[in-house]
């Protein structure tokens, strides 16, 4: 297929029109032209990923490599180092990124990680009923996502609803309905403003709780018939 023709089945499936106006969701980088041989799937794209990548791959990735405004292509710097690998090689890339948390992400972590029935959705706050003592809660999340430290906000011994954004979203605690909030990225003044209004966190991390993107579009990939390898992709943290 061309890349139009991939692109359109990807909208089909999440459309692009739901992704956020800050975001930079859809074709990165290629020819609509281009007839594409392979098919990869990651979180991100890193350096080693591309080094294993052939010609007239198609890399479809969570988050979008081209982000803010690109004022230079200095290519000793990020991302324009990368770009012009993925240029020589003939790679092309599309980002799934809000609009694939909003229709696919979220809902997915909820139900089949967690194993929560979800009571409401909206956009990217998922809300599940979990009646659980806080501790009880934590350690359970810490193992779904694999969290070597479970760090946490606790304003209550009890949690009767939780809510979920994958990511980062500590943005929307002030909007949040419920006794705690699972998200990644949360900073020290997140947490404060949490404590001031008794909404318990539990910090899932970025990348843990996004890591199931490429297993997710897998299958439904296959169901439009269209093959595609799962890159493994890295934590660029580690723990020591």
């Amino acid at each position: 297929m061309t890349l139009q023709e991939i692109y359109e089945k990807l909208d089909e499936l999440s459309p692009f029109e739901l992704q956020e106006k800050w975001d930079n969701s859809g074709i990165q980088l290629g020819s609509k032209t281009q007839e594409i041989e392979h098919i990869v799937l990651s979180i991100d794209v890193d350096e080693e990923l591309l080094e294993g990548l052939k010609p007239n791959t198609l890399l479809i990735t969570h988050h979008p490599i081209i982000f803010g405004g690109i004022t230079q292509l200095d290519f000793e710097t990020y991302p324009s180092n990368f770009l012009k690998t993925m240029i020589e090689k003939k790679i092309s890339n599309i980002a799934m990124h809000t609009n694939f948390d909003k229709t696919h992400l979220n809902k997915y972590v909820a139900k089949e990680i967690l194993g929560y029935k979800i009571l409401s959705d909206e956009e990217f706050v998922i809300k599940f009923e979990v009646n659980e003592d806080f501790d009880t809660f934590a350690k359970k999340i810490g193992e779904k996502f694999s969290l070597e430290n479970v760090k946490t906000v606790k304003c209550s011994d009890f949690v009767k609803t939780c809510t979920l954004t994958t990511g980062s979203g500590a943005s929307m605690i002030k909007y949040i309905d419920a006794d705690c909030f699972l998200t990644g990225d949360i900073k020290y003044h997140d947490a404060m403003e949490a404590k001031s209004i008794g909404l318990s966190l539990i910090d899932i991390g970025h990348f843990e709780s996004e890591c199931f993107f490429s297993d997710i579009l897998y299958e439904h990939l296959k169901v439009l018939g269209l093959n595609a390898i799962i890159s493994s992709s890295k934590n660029p943290f580690t723990y020591i």
